[in-house]
């Protein structure tokens, strides 16, 4: 008998919404702000060019002006270096002394603190805005002068690391996911004489992305007995009415009917049946006219628990195979994004879902399925069952759906992370334009991802002496993610197509610069720009 987990309501396996960044006129040395009551200031400095240990930003020079102190020396009397992330906050002195006793300060915030920028590139800005989400949990308002050239750019690239720096994981101690409103301090970042416009289009941008990642990280940092393929269905019927998609979920049923036989064989040793999920996104005819109107389907691999079948998994590697629904996530994520930024393409996230699990009625090695392309296929092994849900997915989507391009991704193969660490995704395409876009894309995300060749010489190595293909590489040719990808190929057609094995970087196992541990959405910015910029 299955064990009883706590029912979980669908709203709350994907987490909180990042909080706004505010925008104002003026600079530190002219805004009201700073006479408010529970308000914070940081003023942003960077390592120096000759003697000086520190260089003040604009703003820190602005700040010093309406301070009456040299702020940057201060800085340097604490040991500030200015180097990016860095985050010290103090305390200015109250006026001690007799009737009538002043300071430059009076009437202003005495909370102020020192932001390092480092070289003011966008890497650096988004640590210099990461440190400040970890230094400033618990305060009213928070106002921030960057001091770098006012660019929509440089707000976007500080308020990435911000919002990501912000999320936290899944935890049954606090209910769910934080944190919660009381915690985030709202910000206000000061944009001088720049027309705010385009500076709230970036930020908003970066938030509706945040807002994807987000949802991919948390559903794939709760427990897999939290979320199953039918809890994360529900989650995707919720988020589809809180944000206008069109989502339809598929029962097992309507999978035996279709002939998904590998959702079905992956799915066959749980308790817990498979789904097969759609969500949609079409512009309105202000975003994009019908007439030139792009499609493009995203599919992603929802094994929402990998345990390698009757082909175990050792022990050691089980417990992060709750992430193993990371593609799913991932492209669940980007069409939010892409929703919410008014995208001008229409998208489909297909998301095939089921838990991967050992018992006397799961797949077997050796056994032939028929796959909902009427081809044939020989399970060699049960571990690899990401390339059965997504064949079945693509098959499905490129004859239901007829897209101008497919972009599958998936945590399939540890080839990949051996090969590319955990800082880096693999790309295999069939097509160089979509392929440079995709990587275009990946570069604006700051997601890095590295092409792989679809060799020909491997193809012949998934030859099956049963069946028209076999799932893995039947000879010693080595290369995992190559033949996982020309596996695949086979049930895309004729059709552009992209590959990103995200085994590596979609998991976290501790934290490191702004990521919390646990799932780290890995490629819904790269997708989510790829679908408003590049397919126009």
């Amino acid at each position: 008998m299955r064990f009883q987990s706590r029912a979980t309501p669908a709203a709350s396996l994907y987490g909180n919404q990042p909080p706004e960044i505010l925008l104002a006129p003026g600079t530190m040395q002219s805004t009201g702000l700073l006479s408010q009551p529970d308000v914070q200031a940081f003023v942003t400095v960077q390592p120096a060019d000759g003697d000086d240990s520190v260089r003040p930003s604009r703003g820190a020079t602005a700040a010093s002006l309406r301070y009456g102190v040299d702020l940057a020396d201060l800085g340097e009397s604490l040991g500030i270096t200015g180097r990016a992330g860095e985050c010290e906050a103090l305390t200015l002195p109250r006026v001690h002394g007799g009737r009538g006793a002043k300071l430059p300060w009076d009437g202003l915030t005495r909370r102020l603190g020192f932001l390092g920028l480092g070289s003011g590139r966008d890497d650096d800005l988004a640590l210099a805005g990461a440190a400040l989400a970890g230094a400033v949990r618990g305060n009213g308002t928070v106002v921030v002068d960057l001091g770098v050239p006012t660019s929509p750019g440089a707000f976007a690239s500080f308020a990435r690391g911000y919002l990501s720096a912000l999320y936290r994981p899944w935890s049954a101690a606090r209910s769910g996911f934080a944190p919660t409103g009381s915690e985030v301090p709202g910000v206000v970042l000061l944009c001088g004489k720049h027309a705010l416009e385009p500076l709230e289009r970036a930020i908003t941008v970066q938030r509706n992305i945040a807002r994807g990642v987000w949802i991919a990280r948390s559903l794939g940092s709760a427990p897999a007995n939290v979320v199953t393929p039918t809890a994360f269905a529900a989650a995707c019927q919720s988020i589809g009415s809180e944000i206008g998609l069109d989502v339809e979920v598929r029962d097992e049923q309507w999978l035996a009917a279709n002939g998904f036989g590998g959702v079905l064989a992956v799915g066959a040793g749980a308790a817990t049946p498979p789904r097969f999920v759609t969500a949609h996104y079409r512009p309105g005819e202000s975003d994009a006219p019908a007439a030139s109107l792009a499609h493009v389907v995203l599919v992603g691999k929802g094994i929402t628990f990998d345990s390698g079948g009757l082909s175990l998994k050792p022990r050691t590697t089980m417990p992060a195979m709750k992430t193993d629904m990371a593609g799913a996530a991932t492209v669940l994520g980007a069409v939010v994004a892409a929703a919410l930024n008014c995208a001008p393409v229409e998208v489909t996230a297909v998301m095939p879902l089921a838990e991967n699990m050992p018992s006397g009625s799961a797949l077997r090695p050796g056994d032939v399925l028929w796959m909902a392309d009427g081809s044939s296929v020989e399970v060699a092994n049960t571990d690899a069952e990401g390339r059965l849900v997504l064949a079945d997915a693509i098959a499905w989507a490129r004859t239901a759906l007829s897209p101008n391009a497919i972009i599958d991704v998936a945590t399939l193969t540890g080839a990949a992370k051996t090969a590319l660490g955990t800082k880096m995704g693999a790309l295999l395409s069939n097509d160089d334009d979509l392929a440079n876009g995709v990587l275009a894309s990946a570069g604006v995300a700051h997601e890095p991802m590295w092409r792989l060749p679809l060799h020909e010489g491997y193809r012949s190595s998934l030859r099956s002496p049963v069946a028209d293909r076999c799932s893995t590489s039947t000879s010693a040719v080595s290369a995992g993610t190559i033949t996982a990808a020309l596996f695949i190929e086979h049930f895309v057609g004729e059709i552009p197509w992209v590959h990103l094995d995200v085994a590596g970087p979609a998991r976290a196992k501790s934290p490191a610069d702004w990521e919390a541990p646990d799932a780290t959405g890995f490629g819904v910015a790269t997708v989510a720009n790829l679908l408003a910029a590049q397919l126009k």
